[in-house]
């Protein structure tokens, strides 16, 4: 009898340790599909017919910043759904730049309170048609080269979208209507469908994109410390059925370039700015702070809360004076400022 068991549990054994060299397989909890169980996952939801990913991207650079004159902030935003295929069922492009200018004392010289529009905002008054000859307006391109990506993989979207130096092939659809350079936007739909998840949508959904962008945390310099130009964007792609949030994604840019009292750039200029979401444990609000949990692991909380929500009931979430949950339920996952995220989900609704 003792032989059996012995037996038995040798088979069972080997059958595991076997299984764990191709196929999944589920050990306490763990999913090892090479063997490994230093990667634990969650088992897979399965997902619904006709579901959609949302994604979103925000690419950012600081490299125009110039020494004793300004902070330069070049930031493109891009929402996608995706299906299971790859294929891009829809997209948005939009774009913000904006500066914090200074002079040789470190002195900061702009209005940095004054509010920031994205170029799909700014539209006709961006000026790309009056001052620059354009055949169309920076949204009108954006735009063209935003529906030419509906239906095509990236792969598909790379080899038709964009030449060899990153604008529209000569004499094709796409160079008639878009004029810009194009590979930058390309590249950021790319960031987009890799960030993309089943967070909720369907096809029929409506996506939206929104962006609130500040400067007014920057700080002019001083004999004793350095000035700090510093750009705060929260970003959000949503999509919306009915008038009810169907998936949500969140994700917050703060970019800072850092200057001398003499107007000497010490740092912060970058050739792609990370964001909250790719800082992910190295924005260190559990290390160094003691949070429950990170940033990004917070804002995707918060997503998962409004997903099924009207604007009304976003804006019906209660916060406490300092701003953070006062919803117990909410508050266990989320101890984290979340006005903020209502006025941006505000504003995706609009």
């Amino acid at each position: 009898m003792k032989k059996i068991a012995i037996l038995l549990l040798i088979a069972l054994c080997i059958g595991v340790f076997a299984g764990c060299s191709g196929d999944v397989v589920v050990i306490g909890g763990c999913t090892c599909p090479t063997g490994s169980h230093n990667n634990p996952t969650q088992p897979s939801q399965p997902v619904p017919e006709g579901a959609l990913k949302t994604g979103l991207a925000i690419v950012a650079n600081t490299t125009g910043s110039v020494n004793g004159e300004k902070a330069d902030y070049d930031v493109t935003l891009v929402a996608v759904l995706v299906d299971d295929d790859g294929i891009i069922r829809d997209c948005i492009i939009d774009s913000i730049g904006t500066t914090v200018k200074f002079d040789a004392t470190g002195t900061i010289t702009s209005d940095v309170t004054a509010a920031i529009q994205s170029k799909n905002e700014l539209g006709d008054a961006y000026n790309m048609v009056a001052y620059g000859g354009a055949i169309a307006e920076w949204y009108v391109q954006a735009d063209a080269l935003a529906q030419f990506a509906i239906g095509k993989t990236v792969a598909q979207l790379r080899s038709g979208a964009v030449d060899a130096n990153g604008y529209a092939p000569a004499g094709s659809d796409l160079a008639s209507s878009a004029t810009i350079k194009l590979g930058g936007y390309v590249s950021a739909i790319e960031v987009a469908v890799s960030n993309a998840q089943h967070l909720g949508a369907q096809g029929g959904d409506e996506l939206r994109l929104a962006a609130i962008p500040s400067l007014s945390s920057s700080v002019s310099a001083t004999a004793e410390k350095a000035g700090t130009a510093q750009l705060d964007c929260n970003v959000t792609a949503l999509t919306v059925n009915g008038g009810k949030i169907t998936s949500c994604y969140i994700d917050s840019l703060q970019a800072k370039v850092t200057f001398g009292a003499d107007g000497v750039i010490t740092g912060g200029i970058s050739e792609a700015v990370e964001t909250k979401n790719q800082l992910g444990e190295r924005y260190g609000m559990v290390s160094w702070g003691g949070a429950i949990a990170e940033w990004n692991q917070q804002a995707a909380s918060f997503a998962a809360y409004v997903t099924g929500k009207t604007a009304a009931e976003v804006a019906g979430i209660a916060i406490t004076e300092g701003g953070t949950p006062a919803n117990a339920d909410l508050a266990t996952s989320v101890t984290i400022k979340i006005d903020a995220f209502q006025d941006l989900i505000a504003k995706a609704l609009a």
